[in-house]
């Protein structure tokens, strides 16, 4: 004990021992933010809960059925949200991508029910991969306009993007004269989710058994990094911890998406379909994970390790951190913030994909206001305007934060003035909180 002790300590600390929670953070090295922002979405969680089970005797906000809905709801403004970190940490801003949105749901529309029906037949199984590509190029190519009239024009983001904002939905507007595109091709709409545009109990059962390896894997080699590099190691119970928690969210999560069933309905014309005998008491088939979700998860995963493990994230942070120094240094600033907006319009072309199939159709008004939602998300997160600073995980969690206040008030009947009240309250208190933790953190 003595020895674990002593190297778990921080130099200079023998006097002044730490007490009971400050040895628990220090080492198990949760992010105190991050414990900030769970415990605020807790809150919200049970306090819109609460608050309609005493007004209408029935609390609808923590149940199978919305916390799933939550979920996909959330998944178009998380997957921008990863994107606006980088462009954030790096000291810009982009007012744009709702509109850039909306351009490429237009995109994608016209792709596949004005052009790619003639050439290749109806319901061809080849047009919706082709739609999802030709939106997001025309995502990362608007994003890399933006970012070549940033970096070698010297134009300010906030003038560029607020013009593409126009810009954008102008174009999306021309090109649709106001109409809305559909119908889409049916397995395109599969990416929006609901009842078929989810993986089901045994796919979902699937992926939380790869989560859970995967949670095991890098405890096991972030422990073996430390040893190799003669970093300060974790107390095996701070291990133990993290473990147990993480695997225990995956299965909360597991179980959470199975419990929310088919509607009767659905349920009814699929064993009719299949020649399947509903019993008396009705038939059970889970949701399971939805398709946006996963797309979600996939670009958490991939979007932190380019900032964490790669040269890519290393100069996104420097950059933020001192552009002049970045410069100095060799880093060729010009040319990443270029790459930096670009693969914001890449991700805002695949969130035009969750959202114009959950629609079911692509209209030059989708993603209005988006921008909004998408920079507070980001800087409910923790990402700093004064740049530097940010994570990806933040990010998602400020969008949860974001999309729990929007449904939990409309659940409760809040009138859409009163909403806007709201999130415009949440975003100016969490820049001040940001500026407060900085002032403090020095």
């Amino acid at each position: 004990m003595t020895d674990t002790n002593e190297n778990s300590a921080p130099q200079g600390a023998t006097h002044n021992q730490p007490g009971l929670i400050q040895r628990f953070m220090r080492d198990t090295e949760l992010d105190t933010r991050l414990l900030g922002m769970l415990g605020a979405l807790a809150l919200i969680w049970v306090g819109f809960h609460v608050y309609g089970a005493v007004n209408n005797g029935f609390g609808a906000f923590l149940t199978p059925r919305n916390l799933w809905n939550l979920s996909v709801q959330t998944s178009s403004i998380g997957i921008m949200a990863c994107g606006m970190v980088l462009v954030i940490i790096t000291r810009h801003i982009d007012l744009s991508v709702g509109s850039v949105l909306g351009f490429c749901a237009v995109i994608m529309g016209i792709t596949q029910v004005w052009f790619l029906p003639k050439l290749v037949g109806l319901e061809h199984w080849s047009i919706w991969i082709i739609a999802c590509i030709a939106g997001m190029i025309a995502g990362a190519l608007v994003g890399a306009i933006h970012g070549w009239l940033i970096a070698y024009l010297s134009i300010p983001a906030f003038i560029v993007t607020l013009g593409g904002l126009l810009v954008w939905r102008g174009v999306a507007f021309l090109i649709t004269r106001g109409e809305t595109i559909s119908p889409l091709d049916s397995t395109f709409k599969l990416l929006g989710g609901g009842p078929n545009g989810a993986v089901g109990a045994t796919g979902s059962w699937i992926v939380g058994g790869i989560a859970v390896l995967v949670v095991i894997a890098l405890i096991i080699m972030g422990r073996a990094r430390r040893k190799r590099f003669e970093f300060r190691l974790r107390p095996i119970w701070a291990e133990w911890f993290i473990g147990i928690i993480s695997v225990g969210a995956v299965i909360g999560a597991v179980l959470l998406v199975n419990a929310y069933p088919w509607p009767t309905g659905i349920v009814r014309r699929y064993a009719a379909a299949n020649n399947i005998e509903v019993p008396e008491g009705g038939m059970f088939i889970s949701h399971g994970f939805a398709i946006p979700v996963l797309i979600l998860l996939g670009v958490i995963v991939v979007m932190t390790v380019v900032m964490t493990r790669t040269r890519f994230g290393r100069y996104v942070y420097a950059i933020g951190g001192n552009p002049e120094a970045a410069s100095l240094a060799g880093i060729n600033t010009r040319w990443m913030t270029v790459k930096i907006f670009a693969l914001m319009g890449f991700l805002t072309g695949l969130s035009a994909v969750v959202a114009s199939a959950r629609l079911g159709s692509a209209t030059n008004a989708l993603g209005t206001l988006d921008e909004l939602y998408v920079i507070a998300a980001a800087v409910i997160g923790g990402t700093s305007l004064g740049g530097g600073v940010g994570t990806i995980y933040g990010a998602v969690l400020g969008a949860f934060v974001m999309q729990s206040l929007q449904t939990g008030m409309v659940l409760i009947g809040f009138d859409a003035a009163v909403q806007q009240v709201v999130v415009g309250g949440v975003l100016v208190l969490a820049v001040y909180l940001d500026n407060l933790y900085r002032r403090t953190s020095k």
